[in-house]
C-alpha cells in the first residue's frame, strides 16, 4: 500500500511540474533529463529563497506557494502563478543576484542548477535554451510592462503633488 501512495504522489506532483508553461512544451523523456539536473525545495514562511548580492547559478520555478521579490529590503512584486520564473537574470548575464526572494507561506520551486545544462545532449541542450530564453522573454517583456506603468502612475503622481504645492 505505501508504494501505492508514494506512485500516487509520484504521479501528482509531476503532474503540477508539466502544468508549469516552459516544461509543457518537453517530452516526458527530455522533462525527466531535466528534472534529473533540477532539485525541488520545500520552503516555509519567511525562508530565503535567494540573497541579494549572492551568486549562483540556478533558475527557479514557483510550483506551489508565493514569492516575495525585494531589492534593498523593499518589496517589487510578489509572485504567485505556477510557472513564474525567478533568479533568470544571473544565469543570462552571470552577474550577481539583483534582488532577494523569500517564501509567504509554504512555498515549493522546482530549482534548475544552469551549469548541468551543458551535460545536456547537442539537441536538448538547443530545445532547452529556445525554450527557455522564449521564456525569459516574454517575462521580461511582462516586467517591463509592469514597470512601465508604474513609472507613468509615479510621475503622474509627482505632477498631481507639484500642482497641489503650486510649483
Amino acid at each position: 500500500m505505501l508504494e501505492a501512495e508514494r506512485a500516487q504522489a509520484r504521479d501528482v506532483f509531476l503532474e503540477k511540474i508539466k502544468s508549469i508553461p516552459f516544461l509543457t512544451k518537453f517530452e516526458q523523456e527530455d522533462l525527466q533529463g531535466i528534472l534529473q539536473y533540477s532539485a525541488v525545495r520545500q520552503y516555509e514562511t519567511g525562508e530565503f529563497i535567494i540573497d541579494e548580492n549572492y551568486f549562483d547559478n540556478s533558475i527557479y520555478f514557483l510550483i506551489s506557494g508565493s514569492v516575495r521579490i525585494t531589492k534593498q529590503g523593499k518589496e517589487l512584486r510578489i509572485l504567485r502563478r505556477r510557472g513564474e520564473i525567478f533568479g533568470e537574470m544571473s544565469a543570462i548575464d552571470g552577474s550577481s543576484r539583483s534582488a532577494s526572494a523569500y517564501a509567504i507561506g509554504d512555498t515549493m520551486c522546482l530549482v534548475t542548477n544552469m551549469t548541468h545544462v551543458k551535460s545536456f545532449s547537442e539537441r536538448d541542450s538547443l530545445v532547452f535554451y529556445s525554450l527557455l530564453y522564449k521564456t525569459f522573454a516574454e517575462t521580461l517583456a511582462e516586467r517591463l510592462r509592469n514597470t512601465s506603468e508604474e513609472l507613468v502612475n509615479a510621475r503622474a503622481e509627482i505632477e498631481r503633488l507639484k500642482q497641489e504645492l503650486g510649483q
